[in-house]
């Protein structure tokens, strides 16, 4: 069953809202409260707010199980190839070998406490980025297999 078109319009309104903001936590997870599994739950509720706002045949119909199923691999390959390049660099094992690589990456802190490079998490910030592909992805598939237990029941 549909909702009004009042809240189906605001919900399509809000979801691009709750994506960019789950985002924006994933993103900022290395330097404030928050990372990969949080902003993946924040952006995994526009999927709730959607399958609120529309009938279940919608939501199955733009959201599938696969497509949430490569999501969440996508988000584990990201996490483990992360892990594994520092092994290739003759390191060890998830060491965070872009930090102090300048670029994107902030450039190296000479000593003490950070003296105003923000970008200086190095391969921490792609973590939180794979945790929260994968959070989406299997939030989503949660919710939608959750969704296919669901029958609507027509008055008589």
């Amino acid at each position: 069953m549909n909702m009004s078109k009042i809240v189906r319009s605001t919900a399509n309104i809000i979801f691009p809202f709750i994506l960019v903001f789950g985002f924006y936590i994933i993103i900022h997870g290395h330097l404030t409260p928050g990372g990969g599994f949080q902003g993946g739950a924040v952006a995994a509720t526009g999927f709730v707010l959607m399958l609120v706002a529309f009938s279940p045949e919608i939501i199955k119909k733009k959201f599938s199980t696969d497509s949430m199923k490569y999501t969440e691999a996508l988000g584990l390959l990201l996490f483990i190839v992360t892990a594994f390049v520092a092994i290739a660099l003759g390191t060890t094992f998830f060491f965070n070998w872009l930090a102090n690589g300048g670029f994107i990456f902030g450039d190296s802190v000479a000593y003490g406490a950070n003296p105003g490079f923000l970008n200086t998490a190095g391969t921490i910030p792609l973590m939180n980025i794979a945790v929260g592909i994968e959070v989406i992805g299997a939030m989503g598939l949660i919710i939608l297999h959750m969704l296919s237990g669901i029958e609507e029941v027509k008055a008589e």
